[in-house]
């Protein structure tokens, strides 16, 4: 057995029987992700991949509340501010990188996705071979909540998820369960949250006299004698009226039809939740949801592509949102001062323009992402 500490032991990395852990080690930011954990992650990636000793990745979370929280966005703050845009897009430079090494890893790579994974979170996990979520997951893109729009590849996710419920998840920055999550595209199987060490310690015992032509199918079999069934999806259920909605290309159109929906449904529980929905969109930056549904759209367009089309374009839009006033507003109310009241600019929907809109889709100043 090998162990190793990233720089301040924010990450925790041991090889042990034929898999290699990785295990996010900020407990107390709820695992969020600094730029020189992100860098640890990838280059710790390109060494197992060619380490005969690895034949699969786990990787897990610190702490009792979940996988990771998402990026480090309180130090982006500070450099937002103080002009250090260029920085800042560094940042997601690595990270965008890192979620590409993990999309296209050569073996396989599970995720364990229990409690809170969101934003980088996703980033981390989503784009695995085994994604493994637990009923205590909350899984979600909160992005439109601090000004920006969801990143990490997540936006080629929500793209293709059915029922055009990725728009509602990017548009509301609303928590997605387990059950969800899987329905959804962004999870494969679920296992009981009380399960998952025995679920390393079996992979463990699976992997150590595998070859790497055997590894995925020990993987597969663990995961499957672990599995349960995920139960009722929410948002799948909600779907009926959900769909209709989120297939409007304008946000003003689809608030216009929740509206409509929260003034006319037979069921007061559908009543009142399109209400909430209209509300919950309203509150975030009107900016960051219009551009949300426009990158969506733009995703939903492409049949052939893969997640570097949702990377390459969230670097795009990071490149403008960074040197824009919301996102740096957005991450003050919510996380610097907490004072939950984030003064957007343009206030309301109606008055973002569509030229607005389409500049964040300009090439950047600080050039096109490059993945390798």
């Amino acid at each position: 057995m090998t162990e190793q500490t990233a720089p301040e032991q924010e990450i925790l990395t041991e090889v042990a029987d034929g898999v290699g852990l990785i295990t996010l080690n900020r407990p107390k930011a709820m695992n969020a992700l600094s730029r020189g954990m992100v860098v640890a992650i990838r280059e710790q990636l390109e060494a197992w991949s060619e380490d005969d000793a690895v034949r699969a990745v786990v990787l897990r979370g610190a702490g009792e509340r979940g996988l990771c929280a998402g990026g480090d966005v309180k130090t982006l703050h500070g450099m937002m501010t103080q002009g250090r845009a260029a920085e800042a897009m560094g940042y997601f430079h690595d990270e965008y990188r890192m979620n590409h090494a993990i999309a296209a890893y050569p073996k396989p790579y599970v995720a364990l996705m229990d409690g809170f994974v969101l934003g980088g979170g996703v980033g981390v996990s989503a784009h695995g071979s085994h994604r493994v979520v637990t009923e205590t997951t909350k899984l979600g893109m909160p992005e439109t909540g601090i000004g920006f729009t969801p990143d990490v590849g997540g936006s080629w996710l929500l793209a293709r998820a059915p029922h055009r419920l990725g728009r509602h998840l990017g548009l509301t920055s609303e928590f997605a369960t387990g059950a969800d999550a899987i329905a959804l595209g962004f999870a494969d199987t679920l296992v009981a949250s009380s399960d998952l060490d025995a679920v390393v310690a079996d992979l463990r015992a699976a992997l150590r006299g595998a070859d790497a032509a055997e590894a995925e199918a020990a993987v597969d079999a663990v995961l499957a004698r672990h599995a349960q069934e995920p139960g009722e999806a929410p948002l799948i259920k909600a779907a009926a009226w959900l769909e209709p909605a989120y297939a409007h290309d304008t946000v003003e159109e689809v608030l216009a039809e929740l509206q409509r929906v929260a003034a006319e449904h037979d069921d007061a529980a559908v009543r009142e939740h399109a209400a909430g929905i209209v509300q919950t969109i309203r509150a975030k930056s009107p900016t960051s949801v219009k551009v949300t549904l426009e990158a969506l759209r733009r995703l939903e367009q492409i049949e052939d592509g893969d997640v570097r089309d949702g990377l390459r374009q969230e670097y795009r839009i990071a490149s403008h949102m960074v040197r824009r006033h919301d996102m740096a507003e957005g991450i003050r109310a919510q996380l610097v001062d907490k004072d939950r009241n984030p003064q957007w600019d343009p206030a309301t929907v109606e008055e973002v323009g569509d030229d607005v809109v389409q500049a964040h889709f300009a090439e950047p100043a600080d050039g096109e992402l490059a993945l390798h």
